[in-house]
């Protein structure tokens, strides 16, 4: 199950929040493994690997050609252990793995928002926008702020994709714009923990005092190409936690004229599978006023079938280009671009647009 190898660090390469990409070379036991990989240790798991540390691999992504993925992932340093760092919490994340992890969550005994937190039940209509990807949001987010600069926006990641919050470069080059990141479920590394999207969303709100809240999961969105096998299922979910609790769902379909993938032409089956089948509550299903003619019939189609219960809402997108181009990230989906999947992006921030209007 996992492909091991040990390796030596040659020299450190780039650093981001709570992550650290390394040169190293790599013990060979197979004649087709590589010389050397890129590799990418969390220091707060594993500690700081110094050039000419010997590092324990796990090369399972570099094996399957994992595009989000794409390093070998240092597991341990054997001889340059970290030092213990005691937690106050009990938390356990990516629990009964050889990396588990122990947290604090916002709302148990020892956190200083315990207070806030203990008998919060309710968001008070907060605004939720629900994506299916991470690569959306950026989008939501300069969708949101372009609307209402003075918003307080707050991250809740789910543990569909990446568990650790450190691995996405995204997140950490928008954090100067969030008002914060909770991790929800077995995700971590975020600015608060919870231990599920309920108690992340009660987080967002009443520990980081959130106007609006984006829910994704993480990097690195799993399918198998079927129809329930894909881990944005759990955006209907989402929808559901966020009614629960007395929000206001808005749900971000994943749209896009550039995927050459039939099944995510157009609305993407994922989105009409969470939204239309996960998705028990209503939520404002919105779509761009402005997409090309014939994209649009195809768009307002699929999801008009989805209401009720939903609501569908067209919000104006094309003169959102401009925040979307002057984020500090680079955005990505499946590897296009602004230029090339321009209604996926644009989709994705006039959700940020009608949630913004709503807070």
């Amino acid at each position: 199950m996992i492909r091991w190898r040990w390796g030596t660090v040659v020299q450190a390469r780039r650093e981001w929040r709570g992550s650290l990409e390394l040169d190293v070379t790599v013990d060979k036991r197979r004649a087709e493994d590589p010389d050397s990989v890129r590799a990418l240790a969390y220091p707060s798991l594993v500690g700081r690997p110094r050039a000419g540390d010997r590092v324990l691999l796990n090369l399972n992504a570099l094996a399957l050609g994992l595009g989000t993925g794409g390093y070998a992932l240092v597991v341990a340093v054997p001889d340059n252990l970290p030092d213990d760092v005691d937690v106050p919490g009990h938390v356990v994340k990516a629990r009964y793995t050889p990396l588990q992890a122990v947290v604090l969550a916002a709302d148990e005994e020892a956190s200083p928002l315990r207070s806030a937190l203990a008998g919060a039940a309710s968001l008070d209509g907060l605004p939720v926008v629900v994506a299916d990807l991470h690569s959306a949001l950026p989008a939501v987010l300069a969708g949101a702020l372009a609307t209402r600069p003075d918003l307080r926006v707050a991250y809740v990641m789910t543990d569909g994709g990446a568990l650790p919050a450190w691995f996405s470069r995204t997140l950490d080059a928008l954090s100067p714009l969030l008002a914060g990141t909770v991790t929800t479920g077995q995700s971590f590394g975020g600015d608060l923990e919870s231990t599920n999207v309920h108690s992340g969303l009660l987080a967002a709100r009443h520990g980081l005092h959130a106007d609006l809240a984006i829910v994704t999961q993480g990097p690195g969105n799993l399918g198998t190409g079927t129809h329930w096998g894909f881990s944005g299922v759990a955006a209907g979910e989402a929808v559901n936690a966020a009614a629960a609790l007395d929000g206001r769902p808005v749900a971000a379909p994943r749209i896009s004229d550039a995927d050459p993938r039939p099944r995510h032409h157009g609305v993407s089956h994922h989105s009409v599978t969470a939204f239309g089948r996960v998705a028990l509550a209503p939520a404002d299903l919105v779509m761009p006023s402005d997409l090309a003619p014939d994209l649009a019939a195809a768009v307002r189609a699929s999801l008009s079938a989805l209401c009720p219960p939903h609501t569908l809402v067209e919000v104006p997108s094309l003169d959102l280009a401009p925040a979307l181009a002057g984020l500090p990230v680079k955005l990505s989906t499946m590897g296009r671009g602004l230029a090339e999947d321009t209604a996926y992006f644009l989709s994705a921030a006039a959700a940020g647009r009608h949630a913004a209007a709503l807070a």
